[in-house]
């Protein structure tokens, strides 16, 4: 299976490629005043407004680095009895993929009290690497939320 690599901080993350629609530069996203951790706001993609979560403040608290392997990765976020919404991902160092059997991840073993996207890891020679669920990102009530149908009441 092929995987997307990307940093948060120092340590290594992947998506599998199979969500991903594109990788595209980082771009100004419009802010959403009031929006919970991690929502970085919505960009612009065809014309269409996209939700953005920057995973490293989801994951530590502070917004991913200004820099040119700063990437958004758009996903397909399953949508139910809908198919998929688009979802940008903000994440650092999106420079690489690895090919990698699914049956090499293991669980991590202190699965209690982490965010249910951070799925089970892999080992190789430079340590660790850990599968993002990207269906996990968002809790019930930021999904609806960010993909609320236009004149929607709150």
């Amino acid at each position: 299976m092929l995987f997307l690599m990307f940093r948060i901080g120092r340590d290594r993350y992947v998506l599998d490629v199979e969500q991903i629609e594109q990788v595209l530069p980082l771009m100004q996203a419009k802010a959403l005043p009031g929006a919970p951790p991690g929502v970085a706001g919505v960009i612009n993609y065809r014309g269409e407004p996209v939700p953005l979560i920057d995973l490293v403040a989801l994951a530590t608290g502070r917004p991913a680095a200004s820099v040119m392997s700063t990437r958004i990765i758009l996903v397909r976020y399953p949508a139910p009895g809908e198919g998929a919404h688009r979802l940008g991902l903000c994440a650092e160092r999106v420079i690489d993929t690895i090919q990698r059997d699914p049956g090499d991840f293991a669980a991590t073993g202190v699965e209690a009290g982490t965010p249910a996207w951070l799925g089970p890891v892999a080992a190789d020679a430079d340590g660790f690497v850990q599968w993002v669920r990207a269906p996990a990102l968002l809790t019930d009530d930021i999904r609806a939320v960010l993909f609320r149908p236009a004149g929607a009441e709150a």
